[in-house]
């Protein structure tokens, strides 16, 4: 009778995956179908799932009217920038709450978190004519700048967790061996949290990669990024489907790419210090 019961619940859970799965994958899945579609075939009812005359052609249009790879290398410059600096800066500060607490710890922390409820259009009018005064509009060094600000709650959030499940008498037994504060973080702690400082690399780096608002509203033509390059197909005269969705797809294939070759290393570090 147990075994049944488990094995239905068991069942109840697959079916159950596989149904969430296929719905979040369903966009994306249409998204791709509909770029190999003529405008005609992408706004016709009912649509066409699979039977209709497949082209690449929105390919060649998207490439001949936007240079991708000027919005791809921007974006692979901004992603990567912004998280290589929020580790940086998070990797110490995120050490110095899990090893060092002060009874303001937490107080930090929940501060921290909240800035990132408060809506980004709250911000931009002040954040703009700072950029704009300072020279780091549509550049990407402010591009990298503005996402590393955004992004650092969570990657300290993230690390700091990471941080709490390694036992503090490692990092004394280091500090009694003479091993400096610098040492200690860099060859002591930075790699026995590389699962965890991985995970939080990879999720930031999608984060950044898929942010819009800024990236739209701080740059126009020398530091747009993919999502730049995905707007600029919502014009005055009307929505190009086939051709908005060659350049969605476009967009999102490399982060895809490397979610599904990294999924193991992101699931291993979000689970880091959960079963002990």
């Amino acid at each position: 009778m147990a075994r049944n019961v488990s094995t239905r619940r068991k069942l109840l859970t697959t079916a159950a995956a596989w149904t969430i799965g296929i719905l979040i994958f369903f966009p994306i899945l249409w998204t791709f179908l509909t770029s190999f579609k003529t405008e005609a075939q992408a706004i016709a009812s009912p649509p066409a799932f699979l039977f209709f005359d497949w082209t690449v052609q929105n390919y060649f249009e998207v490439q001949s009217r936007s240079d991708y790879f000027k919005h791809f290398m921007n974006s692979v410059v901004i992603s990567f920038g912004s998280t290589l600096l929020g580790l940086m800066i998070a990797v110490p500060s995120a050490w110095a709450m899990a090893f060092a607490p002060t009874k303001r710890t937490k107080d930090v922390l929940m501060w921290m978190l909240s800035t990132k409820m408060m809506p980004p259009v709250g911000v931009l009018v002040p954040l703009y004519l700072m950029f704009r005064n300072t020279g780091l509009l549509d550049t990407r060094v402010g591009l990298v700048l503005v996402l590393m600000l955004i992004n650092l709650p969570i990657i300290i959030w993230m690390l700091y967790t990471y941080f709490k499940e390694i036992p503090g008498e490692i990092l004394e037994a280091a500090r009694m061996d003479g091993a400096s504060l610098a040492k200690e973080i860099i060859y002591v702690l930075t790699p026995m949290a590389i699962p965890g400082i991985a995970s939080t690399f990879l999720l930031n780096i999608i984060l950044a990669w898929n942010e819009a608002f800024w990236t739209l509203n701080l740059s126009a033509a020398r530091a747009a990024p993919l999502t730049a390059f995905i707007a600029s197909y919502s014009s005055p005269e009307g929505l190009f489907y086939a051709k908005l969705s060659a350049a969605s797809t476009m967009a999102i294939a490399p982060i895809l790419i490397l979610g599904w070759f990294s999924q193991k290393q992101l699931v291993r570090g979000l689970t880091f210090g959960a079963v002990k």
